[in-house]
């Protein structure tokens, strides 16, 4: 068994280790890479064992540019374009009827932020664009096009800012001398908006530049379909492996896999079952989740706020006799 590579890609995904060692990949065995990106896990769980990866991601830049590393593994690597939340129906597709194994690593890729044309980022101005497919409504459109009550909620909702109507009111004030249309422009109008921050926080324009990220891309409705998918694809004693960079994230993957596990707050633990409650389905594995280490955090800061948890299918004997973890 080998052991992770780091150099064997250009980008090393967070936690690759801590994701590689909880799905276990073993000879012989099949796993899932639901967001492809630059390839990273996949590739360390090809190199851990003489396994198959499928990889999907809804990035086409992705797929084009995962082409060399589907041919250094041919043939054990296959790549799809497409969404994680589609992906029963894209393994169905390719005459797949389970994996032993999915990893997700949620929101946008590094290789995605780093390219200032791709617009998810203000660090350098670019288009304001932030989709993840490049078709359908972009960022500029829900900015431009939105109304102030609703950029506020999506801003709220999505981004937990606290100052949202007041950025949204900016928004729509600024927009009215003309149209949005860099990262750069709609930086400055929420920074003016937020007002300066603590010496330690986070740029002023971080938390309304993920909360259109995420209603762009509903990416929060894609997780809560993916989750679903990869619970029914996953054989007895599959695991799921989910990577998480903010909260409204994390909360979702914790709040699934405790519900699929049997641990859903109930009003007594003396009550009988309500009606509808259905068996456990997974095994939580990670009562709170995995962190990264600080030497990884030290080599890359943007996995300080990142949240492993992992969950592992349970047969059906397991669920009928109320497996729980």
């Amino acid at each position: 068994m080998s052991a992770v590579r780091p150099s064997s890609v250009r980008h090393v995904p967070v936690m690759a280790r801590e994701v590689v060692d909880a799905l276990q990949p073993r000879d012989g065995g099949r796993y899932l890479d639901g967001t492809f990106g630059a390839g990273g896990y996949t590739a360390a769980m090809l190199d851990r064992a003489d396994c198959q990866v499928i990889a999907i991601d809804r990035d086409p830049d992705a797929i084009a540019a995962g082409q060399a590393l589907a041919q250094r593994y041919a043939p054990r690597l296959r790549l799809i374009e497409g969404r994680f939340g589609d992906m029963a129906d894209l393994l169905s597709a390719e005459g797949v009827e389970d994996v032993d194994g999915v990893a997700l690593d949620l929101g946008v890729s590094s290789m995605q932020f780093d390219q200032a044309d791709r617009g998810f980022s203000f660090r350098a101005s670019g288009p304001l664009d932030m989709r993840m497919e490049k078709s359908g409504a972009s960022a500029a459109d829900l900015v431009n096009e939105g109304d102030e009550a609703e950029l506020a909620d999506i801003i709220w909702r999505y981004g937990e800012e606290r100052r949202s109507r007041r950025v949204a009111r900016a928004i729509v004030e600024a927009r009215r001398a003309k149209r949005i249309e860099t990262t750069g422009e709609l930086a400055e109008i929420v920074r003016r908006a937020v007002g300066p921050q603590g010496r330690d926080e986070s740029d002023p324009a971080t938390r309304t530049f993920q909360a259109l990220r995420i209603a762009v891309n509903d990416e929060l409705g894609e997780l809560e379909r993916g989750l679903a998918a990869a619970e029914q694809v996953l054989a007895p004693g599959g695991r799921l492996a989910v990577v998480s960079f903010h909260s409204l994230e994390d909360r979702a993957v914790k709040e699934f896999v405790r519900a699929r596990a049997g641990r859903t707050p109930g009003p007594s633990r003396h009550a009988p079952p309500r009606a509808g409650e259905q068996d456990a389905t997974l095994r939580d594995l990670t009562r709170k989740p995995v962190v990264p280490s600080d030497a990884e955090i030290a080599a890359n800061p943007r996995a300080r706020s990142a949240r492993l948890r992992i969950a592992e299918k349970l047969a059906a004997s397991e669920s009928s006799s109320g497996g729980r973890a």
